[in-house]
């Protein structure tokens, strides 16, 4: 038995049993690491990208310290943005299926308050929150951390960055002292020491190096002059590599906005994400981006970070990223499960310093590429399916199944020629084959789910 094995760990057996059928036998290098240490009860620094397992290194350490017969909040884990609350929690929930009766609840801004209300007044177990919200709650009396045992602050710079700084001392004061504090951050600005000094007690610090795969990222980088100059570049390289879906990353909010804006006026498929949009609009772009009906995501880092994308085809950086660390988790969102990904860098001399920086990282040239030949470029692609809104959902009891039915029955369209399903509180998103959204819009407009008619559109891009 080597030590990077689940089973070498001193995990309650309905851990080990439930990591076993979904598949996780050997540690990734984060949690190799940590695990051990958090096991013991330790408080834990650990520095990880994103994508390297860090969520599981966590999870596993709060569900080990958990006591199912105490109904009492006992893990508090703090995120900066509600997708990777989601996401968080979801993976707990995964990983603790063979605990019977546990009960993780999630806690966001930007969504209405009355059902958390509802949720926190039958209790929980495990609650995971943007600081924001949790302050709230916290402060109204709603929520109690009297017999929390583990604290986790995950993507701890980015809280830092959002400007969560005042939410998380308030937090702190509600917490008891007797605790296990864990805290992960993919970078480590100075900041980040400040609030370990004073959150955590005797930590371990885990470092695992962000890693630049050369074998499968292709990376390019290429010259420009002016801002204008920037944003024709960017054209051209889409025009040019053609990706079925890419991120572009942008260093500022205001800026991300003005080049999807800019791209959807010149035809591109491109939709926004960033601090400043609501979170219905937020959620809407996200699920465009992850079934195909749009092709490219213009992002800030902040709200890129802890995103659930795989399958990405290029990575675009629209300026270098301040941090050589922050490039390679960038550009190692594509290229992954052994498939080729591009990654092109656009920087112009005011920004040499960082590609020197940038350079010695990653121990490979940065020498630009000339552009290519705006001549014979073909067309902005197309995305490869049409997403259509149905003015119902999980309210009006509204299944994936359901859509499916109303969509392949008499004269339909093949199952096989729809995307993914997504049903939300009041509305459903489905995605089907761009060639075929017609028959489908006119299928669910003219008949029936659930033996009635909702109203139906179609997200144009």
């Amino acid at each position: 038995m080597t030590s990077s094995d689940f089973e070498s760990l001193n995990l309650k057996p309905a851990l080990l049993a439930n990591l076993s059928s979904l598949g996780y036998q050997q540690q990734t290098a984060i949690q190799a690491q940590s695990l051990p240490i958090i096991l013991t009860g330790k408080d834990v620094i650990a520095q990880a990208k994103t994508g390297s397992g860090k969520t599981a290194a966590f999870a596993l350490g709060v569900l080990q310290n958990l006591n199912v017969s105490r109904f009492r909040v006992q893990s508090l884990i703090l995120c900066p943005t509600r997708e990777l609350a989601d996401q968080v929690a979801k993976e707990v929930r995964k990983l603790a299926r063979q605990i019977h009766n546990i009960k993780v609840l999630t806690l966001c801004g930007g969504v209405p308050m009355g059902p958390q209300i509802g949720s926190l007044e039958h209790g929980a177990h495990i609650i995971v929150g943007t600081p924001g919200r949790i302050e709230d709650h916290l402060s109204k009396g709603r929520l109690v951390l009297d017999e929390l045992n583990t604290l986790v602050f995950d993507e701890a710079d980015r809280m830092l960055e959002m400007g969560f700084q005042t939410a998380i001392d308030a937090i702190m004061e509600y917490a008891p002292n007797d605790r296990q504090t864990l805290l992960f951050s993919a970078t480590f600005p100075p900041q980040i020491s400040k609030i370990a000094a004073r959150v955590l007690s005797e930590p371990e610090t885990i470092k695992v190096e962000a890693t630049h795969d050369s074998s499968s990222i292709d990376q390019r980088f290429y010259k420009v002059t002016d801002a204008a100059n920037r944003y024709d570049a960017l054209q051209l390289l889409l025009l040019h590599f053609q990706p079925e879906s890419a991120v572009v990353f942008c260093n500022t909010k205001q800026e991300t906005q003005e080049v999807a804006d800019y791209l959807v006026e010149d035809g591109f498929s491109a939709v926004a994400l960033h601090g400043d949009m609501e979170q219905k609009a937020r959620d809407k772009t996200l699920i465009r981006f992850s079934n195909k009906s749009a092709s490219i995501l213009v992002a800030t880092d902040v709200a890129a970070r802890g995103l659930d994308i795989d399958s990405l085809d290029a990575v675009v950086n629209y300026h270098v990223a301040h941090d050589p660390e922050v490039h390679v988790h960038r550009i190692g969102r594509t290229g992954r499960a052994g498939s080729k990904g591009l990654a092109l860098t656009l920087s112009n001399d005011k920004e040499g310093y960082k590609l020197a920086m940038l350079e010695e990282y990653i121990g490979s040239s940065t020498d630009p590429l000339a552009l290519p030949a705006l001549e014979g470029q073909p067309s902005p692609r197309k995305p490869s399916m049409a997403m259509l809104c149905i003015d119902g959902g999980k309210k009006q009891k509204v299944r994936p199944g359901d859509i499916v039915g109303a969509l392949t029955g008499g004269q339909g369209i093949n199952g096989d020629q729809i995307g993914k399903i997504d049903v939300q509180t009041f509305v459903a998103y489905v995605a089907v084959q761009r060639d075929v959204a017609k028959l489908a819009f006119n299928k669910l407009t003219e008949g029936k789910i659930k033996g009635r008619q909702f109203k139906v559109w179609r997200e144009r891009g």
